[in-house]
């Protein structure tokens, strides 16, 4: 991995193997590093013109970007950018006596030949007085090798590039690419202190719980309410002293057998338990052996003893829907196309937290031409039961209204009485606008 000065090393580099070849076959020949246009400076009558004008992430090494970090968020690990250099290489001279072409030749040859640029060659380069600029380079300690690869380019794509350069005559050009460039960072990390100590406590490997499927007691497609019952299924979830733990809240559940569990969600804290998706574990704490007495068999340990660790299952995610308990119009006002804009306050029976999306959702009670809306609420600053959902352009009348968080949405009533002429219809809850 190298310093800033990576990347005008490899072009130096290459500058010097080019040089090198085109000096001893086309005399007066020489290389430049300018653009083609000549803003930065004369373009050779008679030579090479070499010029990076692209450069791209090298997808192979990318991932080793990724940085480490310890559990206070310190880097141990330097950054480092993996690069690929795109350069357009023209050449120039008389083409009656075809120089152009010769130099291409000796360029494509050059390359050829030195495909690898290889350590020794770098740092030739870095010690040439010509490139005085270059001092302090460390590429030549690179330990990824840096090759130089033809760019095979359709003419249409070699066209827009020249056509970067305002009124300026095309030349004959072929596109190379030297990969790959490491440049690390400056930015120290930090390494923590190595483990002065070991301690190694004996007892049987226990086998981690895995669940598969959280669903309802009264049925595998009925929503999940917060005062429902979970049936936990998988594999290896009996334990003595088995836990449950909901978002940081950890309750016991009750064991059926070793595939299945039930928890009663009454059991989790309000302060634990959200609207929408909540991530479930089964937790098996492993208590420490006591030492024997006398020789004798130790005594089992006491269900208040601290656990030495835990065996924890897979994060499972559930969805609880929210209840909607009431509302509050505030600020109601009529426009002039008898429409209706303000605020409605949602009372839920669950905490909506800081950042979760809450949709009012406004279905006209009518069976012909129903209208719908959607709202969103204003954003949510912190912890809260009664979000403000401003409305606008509403026609007044009745609307079945439900509210939805993070994609749960709460349910509507349903008429239960078989004597009744909306058996098995929705008939609330109602928000009603006058």
């Amino acid at each position: 991995m190298a310093n800033y000065l990576a990347i005008a090393t490899a072009t130096a580099t290459m500058q010097r193997i080019i040089q090198q070849a085109i000096q001893t076959d086309v005399d007066g020949s020489r290389v430049t590093t300018v653009r083609p246009d000549g803003a930065g400076g004369g373009i050779p009558e008679t030579g090479v013109n070499l010029y990076l004008y692209h450069i791209k992430r090298n997808p192979a090494l990318t991932n080793q970007d990724t940085p480490n970090f310890q559990r206070r968020g310190d880097m141990v690990k330097r950054r480092q950018a993996a690069l690929d250099l795109f350069y357009v290489i023209s050449c120039y001279g008389n083409d009656a006596e075809l120089e152009p072409q010769r130099l291409l030749g000796c360029v494509a040859r050059a390359l050829e030949d030195q495909l690898v640029f290889t350590p020794q060659m770098i740092q030739e380069t870095i010690n040439d007085p010509t490139f005085d600029y270059l001092e302090g380079s460390d590429l030549a300690d690179q330990i990824e090798q840096i090759r130089a690869e033809f760019i095979s380019v359709s003419t249409d794509e070699l066209s827009k590039i020249w056509s970067v350069f305002f009124q300026t005559p095309h030349a004959l050009s072929v596109v190379y690419k030297i990969s790959v460039i490491l440049i690390e960072s400056d930015i120290s990390a930090k390494s923590s202190l190595p483990v002065r100590d070991r301690r190694m406590i004996g007892g049987p490997f226990p086998k981690q719980p895995v669940v598969d499927q959280v669903v309802n007691t009264t049925g595998k497609y009925m929503p999940i309410l917060a005062n429902s019952t979970l049936r936990i299924r998988g594999r290896f979830l009996s334990h003595s002293i088995a836990q449950v733990r909901i978002n940081q809240a950890e309750v016991t559940p009750q064991i059926i057998n070793d595939t299945e569990l039930s928890l009663s969600l009454r059991l989790v804290p309000n302060t634990h338990l959200r609207a929408g998706v909540q991530s479930l574990q089964v937790i098996h704490p492993q208590l420490p052996s006591l030492p024997s007495q006398n020789g004798r068999r130790p005594p089992r340990p006491s269900t208040t003893t601290e656990p030495v660790q835990k065996v924890e299952s897979n994060v499972f995610p559930f969805v609880v829907r929210p209840s909607f308990l009431g509302y509050e119009l505030v600020d109601i006002e009529e426009t002039e196309e008898d429409r209706r804009l303000g605020q409605v306050i949602i009372r839920t029976n669950l905490t909506i937290g800081l950042g979760q999306r809450v949709v009012l959702m406004l279905n006209e009670y009518s069976s012909e031409n129903a209208i719908a809306y959607l709202f969103n609420s204003t954003p949510i600053r912190e912890n809260t039961r009664t979000p403000v959902i401003p409305i606008s352009n509403v026609q007044p009348g009745d609307y079945f209204v439900r509210i939805q968080v993070d994609g749960a949405e709460s349910l509507l009533d349903v008429d239960l009485d078989p004597n009744s002429p909306t058996y098995e219809q929705y008939i609330g809850p109602i928000l009603t606008l006058e």
